[in-house]
This record gives structure tokens, sequence and C-alpha cells, in this order.
């Protein structure tokens, strides 16, 4: 073979870390804190929802290509009654295989080659593969730390500059790819950022395409706010959604896109080429498990703001220097304190010295420098392993 069998656009993209970590957690027995999954099953009543949909004979052959019509209507349910977003079930939800599918899909449909797309760094790293696959051009906005006080306290998080958003974009811009709450820095957006990125979307009339999967993990009072909602962004906005983590179901690759009829049937057109359905008994279940009680969601975001705790305390202890997450599964470090300057190779003989696998950010960013000292932990998971991973960790310290 003469030529190099992988296309011209996918040659900076191998393995992903998520897969390279995971293996060498398995590899060494230690405790995985770096691919975003739980170690326990979501509601026991939704996991039977599921058994009864295989028992009766629903979704076990082809789904309807949009969606099974359960589903979508729970879909629309849900962003109207907590968002006050109004969709029309049959020509404006779509369900995808996950949340990744619905970004490709997305991002496939509404981008051409040469066109530019301005998205928030660090960023989830299908987003670069995607936009890759679809011609386009990633212009990267880079979030950075910030020190500010929350509630009395005094702590760092990530913010967006809105002045560099502002910049970022030109003539070839034809899409901003927003992620809020955001992964990995654990940011959630505020309305007023929000407002911002919208009025530079209307201005210079640009689609929004919105990651929002963890629209539902957002701790210690912050409002997660969907950028379709505000003034004149319904119509140019596509929102992503997911079950996987609201419900701890990651395995089922249940998501969602929604939007007016002509972005969704555009993404719809991308859509059937990907996989075309997917998941159909577990798209029964999670139309039931869209319509479980506000309870369980409040409980859901108060067991893992007190694993986010839980986590970040002990990392504390063993001397890495913590931005505290507003929302998602994740809390992003800096390891300057414990005298490391390369978070990949920390990251791979952490397994050796502690026990614990986590994820590098440096590959969640175009320049690696900009994230060469940062780790990325997860916390969703029981308490023990939390606790026995904080042990460990503490070994650095000493």
């Amino acid at each position: 073979m003469t030529r190099p069998p992988l296309n011209r656009r996918l040659a900076e993209f191998g393995t992903t870390i998520f897969a390279e970590m995971s293996a060498l957690a398995a590899r060494t027995g230690a405790i995985n804190l770096g691919q975003g999954f739980p170690d326990t099953d979501g509601p026991e009543e939704i996991r039977e929802a599921a058994v009864r949909a295989l028992r009766d004979g629903r979704g076990n052959q082809y789904p309807p290509g949009p969606g099974v019509p359960e589903l979508r209507s729970a879909v629309a349910d849900h962003q109207r009654e907590r968002y006050g977003l109004a969709y029309d079930p049959d020509t404006e939800v779509l369900v995808t295989a996950g949340a990744t599918e619905a970004i490709a899909a997305a991002l496939l449909a509404l981008i051409e080659p040469g066109d530019e797309v301005v998205a928030l760094e660090p960023y989830y790293d299908s987003y670069a593969a995607c936009v890759a696959m679809a011609g386009g051009t990633r212009v990267p906005v880079t979030l950075r730390p910030h020190e500010g006080v929350r509630g009395g306290a005094t702590d760092r998080r990530y913010v967006l500059d809105l002045d560099e958003l502002r910049a970022a974009v030109t003539d070839r811009t034809r899409l901003i790819l927003l992620n809020t709450p955001h992964n990995p820095t654990g940011t959630v957006l505020t309305r007023a950022e929000l407002t911002a990125v919208a009025e530079l979307a209307i201005e210079r009339d640009l689609l929004v395409v919105t990651d929002e999967v963890y629209e539902h993990l957002v701790f210690d009072g912050a409002e997660h706010v969907p950028i379709a909602s505000l003034p004149g962004m319904r119509e140019r906005t596509v929102t992503i959604g997911s079950a996987g983590k609201t419900f701890s179901f990651t395995g089922w690759k249940v998501g969602w896109a929604t939007g007016s009829r002509e972005l969704v049937t555009a993404v719809r057109t991308a859509k059937q080429y990907l996989t075309y359905v997917s998941a159909g008994p577990f798209q029964y279940a999670i139309a039931e498990a869209l319509r479980l009680p506000a309870a369980y969601f409040d409980t859901l975001r108060a067991d893992l703001q007190r694993k986010r705790d839980l986590l970040g305390d002990g990392l504390r202890a063993a001397g890495f220097e913590v931005y505290q997450p507003q929302g998602t599964y994740f809390i992003t470090t800096d390891i300057t304190p414990l005298g490391e300057k390369d978070a990949h190779a920390f990251c791979c003989a952490l397994p050796e010295r502690c026990g614990v696998v986590a994820i590098p950010n440096a590959v969640f960013y175009d320049d690696p420098d900009a994230g060469r000292t940062q780790v990325r932990f997860a916390f969703c998971k029981k308490d023990d392993v939390l606790h026995e991973a904080a042990d460990r960790l503490r070994r650095l310290a000493s």
C-alpha cells in the first residue's frame, strides 16, 4: 500500500484518551477516575421499563427513524416544562445514538467545507474530530482559570472571555459550538455570558450547536440556562441532550437534538446515514425516565455535589490545586504544586504510583501546552471508591 489508509482529515486523531486510560486501569487494576461513567446503575424502575419493552416486543425491530413517539413527546415535554421551550415532537425532536452522534450529525449537516466553527476550549475530543470530518476549521476560544469569591469563599473556576470570543468570529464563521455545563472544566455559563453569546450569534447571523448533556448536574445553586431559551435563539440553535449522564445508563446511548423544523430536518438527513436507528427498547425506558418526579433530579444533584466535595477535599489533601466545578462529573486540577510539569506523563505513571487513573487535559486543547499541567478526575463513583482513591492519592503528598 503506497498511500496511508486513514483519511487525511482524521490524520491527527488516534485512539481516544478515554480508551487508552481505561485500558491502563484494566491492566493495572487501578481505580478508574478517568472515563466519565458511573459505577452504579440508574433507577430500578427505569431498568425494569427497558426489560418490559424487550419482553413486549417494543423496539426489538427497527424503531422509527426520528425516534419512538413516546420519547420524542417526553423530550418535548421536558424542554417545555423546565425551560419554557416549545418543540413539536413530530418535526422538531430527533432521537440519536447518544449525544456524540447528535454532535456528529449536526456538524456534518450544518457545516460546509472551509466553514469556521468556534468552540470553547478545552473541549470534548469528539468535537475536533467531527469538525474535521465535516471539512470545517475549528477556532478555539480558551476558557481560563479565574479567581473569584462565591458564597463568601474564594475559589478558582474557568471563565469565558467574551472579547476573545468576539475576536474569534470572522466572515468565514458559520457556527458556535457551546458546551454548558462544560466538560472538562465544570464551568456553567451564566445567563449574562449566554446573553452575550446570543447577541453575537444574532449580529453575525451564526448558528449555535449546544451540548447540554450535563444540564441536570449543576451545583452550589448554579442555574443551567439553555441558550435556545434566549430571545432570537430558538430558530438558530440545535440543542443536544442525553439520558446517559442524567440517569446513569451511559451504555444505552440514547440522546436527542431539538431545534426548529428546518434545523432538525437537516440534522436528521445526516443522522439517517450514520446509525439510522438505535437503542429501540431503551428509548421507551428513557421516555419514562424523563417523566420521573422532580425529587429524582434534586437527589441526583445533591448526591453528586457531595461526591464532588468528597473527592475535591481528597485532592487538595494530596497537594493538587483544585478548580471547583459548578457542574458535570469532573474536577480539573493542576499538578504544579506537586512539582510535576507534564500531565500526560503524570497520568501514565499514576496507576503504578497510587493505583488511580485520571485524564490529562492537554488532549482537550489544540495547543497541548495550554493544558500541560492539568488533570481531570471523575467523581461519579461510589463513596467507598472515592475514599479509597483519596487515600491512595495522599501518597503524593508524602
